[in-house]
């Protein structure tokens, strides 16, 4: 465990990437341990060797084709004309955006770029500071991972071997709670700091806005029914759910907005390859790492030192809790998973708490980490987009994880708020 970890901390800290880190340490390990090498290719290819991971390339070129399609226009002229006329209109517009976004781009980092492209220059328009509109859009990315349909629950489900279909189900009702939440700190943040100043708008011009503006985005609002639909009445499982979104996405963006190109499609299908290739080798080599863990007995070793800490489920949950905001730092979401969900929801499930349950604090925790620095995806892509300096967001930040750790309790001790839909 010493050496593992050991090299696994030194590499971390010179920035190797996440996935050679797993690699390099993982075979150092087996190799102190006396294990024959050719188990690195055989776990690797084990790994990948899965049906369910199908799911991955699917929603990530699903994610792709609605943002060039011209979707991701269309969902932002309805949340801005729903929200816009009120204080703080505008940041809201931005997190229902995000919402919205969500529930097609199964991706933490591809809502944030959709939406912080466009949606930071008009809040910096409308008074709010920069580094506050660059925060608001990381934070709002976030629920990429947490509202169906989202890579990380895929992931989540292939290694804690939890139904995919059921943390899908299980994320709407947690996802629209942060959402929701998010947005009265924006009102919040505009009233106490006077930005986003707007005038009222007759009942009747507002209605006129939204209906015309929602015939356009409609068709775009529909993909995360037919796919939620599919799966919750067993037309098609969640990895045949992410070939329907990639054909449905084609067609709208292609035949009925008619923004998608031939020439666009070979760079959508490009840029889901590079990140289809990034995911794949996190999974492979965390598969290899969790084997070398496996093989050493350090889950059992976990196991034992969690029953003898925690008393009972509600000190589990704390400690789960505090691990994974201490973890999300410094480690990326999906290898978080990879590392963690193993280890973790096997013991959960022998303290009676309810593996989908679980799943859905997991991934709300990793999804808070992408915004926790040094690591925080979401914050550099907010900084890459927005222009603004990462440590310049951390202030209003640091007022939204107080948010988020409220959202993490509730959804935390409160096993309704995921499981009302399933029951």
């Amino acid at each position: 465990m010493a050496i593992l970890f050991g090299w696994m901390t030194i590499l971390l800290a010179i920035s190797v990437p996440i996935f050679a880190v797993m690699g390099i340490s993982s075979v150092i390990a087996l190799r102190a341990k006396g294990i024959d090498l050719i188990s690195v290719p055989q776990n690797v290819f084990e790994a990948l060797d899965s049906f369910a991971l199908l799911a991955v390339p699917f929603y990530v070129l699903a994610g792709n084709i609605m943002k060039v399609g011209g979707i991701s226009d269309r969902l932002i002229r309805l949340a801005t004309a729903l929200l816009g006329w009120m204080r703080g209109g505008v940041g809201s517009a931005a997190i229902l955006t995000c919402m919205f976004f969500s529930t097609i781009s199964g991706s933490s980092s591809a809502t944030t770029a959709a939406v912080g492209s466009t949606m930071v220059p008009a809040m910096a328009r409308k008074g709010y500071p920069k580094n506050f509109a660059a925060a608001t859009v990381a934070v709002g990315g976030e629920l990429g991972a947490i509202i169906p349909p989202s890579l990380p629950m895929v992931i989540y489900g292939l290694v804690a071997n939890v139904s995919i279909g059921g943390l899908f189900i299980a994320g709407i009702v947690p996802g629209i709670l942060i959402g929701v939440s998010l947005i009265a700190t924006v009102c919040v943040m505009a009233k106490v700091q006077n930005f986003d100043q707007t005038q009222r708008v007759p009942l009747g011009e507002w209605a006129r806005n939204v209906v015309a503006v929602s015939r356009e985005a409609i068709i775009a609002l529909m993909m995360p029914v037919i796919i939620l639909g599919g799966i919750y009445s067993g037309a098609f499982t969640a990895t045949e759910a992410s070939v329907v979104a990639v054909i449905y996405g084609f067609v709208v963006g292609r035949f009925v907005y008619k923004e998608i190109s031939f020439a666009d499609m070979v760079r959508i299908l490009n840029d889901s390859a590079v990140m289809t290739g990034m995911v794949m080798l996190i999974v492979a080599f965390a598969a290899l790492f969790g084997y070398a863990m496996t093989i050493n007995q350090i889950p059992q070793y976990f196991a034992e030192l969690i029953g003898k800490v925690a008393s009972g489920p509600i000190g589990f949950l704390i400690l789960v809790n505090i691990l994974l905001f201490v973890v999300g730092t410094f480690m990326e979401a999906l290898a978080t998973i990879l590392i963690l969900a193993p280890i973790l929801g096997p013991i959960a499930i022998a303290y009676g708490i309810d593996p989908v349950h679980f799943g859905i604090i997991f991934i709300v925790n990793v999804a808070t980490g992408m915004i926790t620095p040094p690591v925080a995806v979401n914050l550099n892509i907010a900084s890459q987009v927005s222009g603004v300096p990462m440590d310049a967001m951390m202030k209003p930040v640091l007022v939204f994880l107080a948010v988020l750790t409220i959202d993490v309790l509730i959804i935390s001790y409160v096993p309704a708020i995921s499981l009302a839909l399933l029951w």
